[in-house]
């Protein structure tokens, strides 16, 4: 016998070699163990403006879409996108799907309040009545 057979450098060698293999394994099949992953930092109930900036991070995606609408992906996984919200109830629905054919769907809920109160009868607000800068005369 060969005296490097029976060494433990060998067997620790073989073990460690297997656990990088392994490890490159996992790494490599996590989008088909996991598939697409959606986080959103813009987490908003109410605003009182009607643009907002939807941004976040997708990951292990082909494809992202907000509301039916392809939107742009950074190589990173970081999205930002600009949206107009209607007056009251907002659902903003992004779908994401890997090179794999799954999908992972995320909603955000916006109410959308406008700050500015309609009046409902027909008089004039107060700063559009016009003021007279001349003194009046008792």
């Amino acid at each position: 016998m060969l005296p490097y057979r029976d060494s433990r450098l060998t067997y620790v060698a073989l073990g460690i070699f297997f656990l990088i293999v392994l490890g490159y394994a996992y790494y490599e099949a996590q989008g088909l163990l996991f598939g697409p992953k959606i986080s959103v930092t813009s987490q908003v109930s109410e605003v009182h403006d009607p643009y907002v900036l939807i941004k976040g991070r997708a990951d292990r995606i082909a494809s992202l879409s907000m509301n039916g609408k392809m939107i742009s992906v950074t190589e990173s996984g970081a999205f930002e996108e600009p949206y107009l919200l209607a007056p009251g109830y907002n659902r903003i629905v992004l779908d994401a799907q890997d090179k794999y054919g799954r999908k992972r769907s995320r909603s955000i809920e916006i109410v959308y309040t406008s700050s500015e109160q309609p009046r409902e009868d027909n008089t004039p607000a107060p700063e559009e009545t016009a003021s007279s800068t001349e003194p009046v005369a008792q």
